[in-house]
């Protein structure tokens, strides 16, 4: 799944997106392909209350590290800052969305043609295009 992305949901289930983003108590995260999707890691985290307390992102931004987007029910305002600053997507889903549905509209996505984050996202973990220089090899260029 070399041009596989990462994304986060938050759910208490292992099924649903069921949770709050600053009060999730465990993230699912999967790298995901327009073929096929796999489960890299199951992070679990305390009770959090949703106070305002800024301090209980810094550890869900740090799992987040290399996602290209967070599926939660609700995020406020200033989680929405510090992950985009990041380079993550907030996606606020709506409640009973399963983790399963949500991957295969994000695979059909892929598929179709991005939104403007997706492909941001997709041709971040591309590398450089191994052809580029060959057409200005053919029109003689020369070092």
């Amino acid at each position: 799944m070399e041009t596989a992305i990462k994304v986060a949901f938050a759910t208490t289930d292992m099924v649903h997106v069921n949770q709050h983003f600053g009060s999730a108590k465990s993230f699912a995260v999967y790298a995901v392909d327009p073929e096929q999707s796999e489960l890299m890691e199951a992070a679990q985290f305390g009770e959090l209350a949703q106070d305002g307390n800024e301090d209980k992102l810094s550890v869900k931004i740090q799992l987040l590290d290399g996602c290209a987007a967070v599926y939660c029910q609700a995020i406020g305002a200033s989680a929405i800052n510090q992950i985009l600053a990041q380079g993550i997507q907030p996606v606020k889903v709506q409640e009973g969305s399963t983790i399963k549905d949500l991957i295969s509209d994000l695979q059909k996505e892929m598929k179709a043609g991005p939104s403007s984050w997706l492909a941001k996202a997709i041709n971040q973990y591309k590398g450089p295009n191994p052809e580029r220089f060959d057409e200005m090899e053919s029109e003689g260029w020369d070092e």
